[in-house]
């Protein structure tokens, strides 16, 4: 008989502030502001002989190593169907609407998504666990949620199932 058991991991380093702007339309925006974003992940797993369901250290030293990556940083989304995005020597050039927002490099961050929101953020974040399909398989793990807040009280999730893969 297989138990499966959920595994939530909330530390105090699965953390990153950043500074971005959601894009509404063609036309608006917000301005550049930033949050402290709280990030938290559960891994449904099953429950091996031994009484353990996994070794989870792998997926906690992941997530803070990917919210370093994030740390202090302006997000801009690459995918965006709103911004044109140059590089010219030491920065970037990212345009919306009529404006030219100059960034250094060093500053920005350009990630994979079309918007820098919490329910992107999580999906990123999602999608970059699941990257190592071997530690999945090792693990038994079942399923992922994983959390991102951009304050007490508001977040967006994204979920994984084996089913989905």
């Amino acid at each position: 008989m297989s138990r499966e058991s959920t595994i939530e991991l909330f530390k105090e380093d699965m953390k990153f502030s950043a500074g971005h702007f959601a894009i509404f339309s063609s036309e608006v925006r917000e301005n550049l502001h930033g949050h402290n974003y709280n990030v938290c992940v559960s891994y449904s797993t099953l429950i091996g002989d031994e009484g353990l369901s996994f070794d989870y250290r792998f997926y906690k030293d992941k997530l803070c190593n990917l919210c370093d990556t994030l740390n202090e940083t302006v997000l801009i989304p690459g995918k965006s169907k709103y911004l044109r995005i140059e590089e010219a020597n030491d920065y970037y050039h990212v345009f919306f609407n009529k404006e030219k927002i100059i960034f250094l490099k060093r500053d920005l961050k350009i990630l994979p998504v079309t918007n820098i929101t919490v329910e992107e953020l999580s999906n990123y974040l999602l999608t970059q666990l699941l990257l190592d399909k071997n530690e999945l398989d090792k693990n038994r793990i079942q399923r992922i949620k994983i959390k991102v807040f951009s304050g007490p009280g508001q977040s967006g999730s994204a979920v994984w199932r084996r089913d989905d893969a």
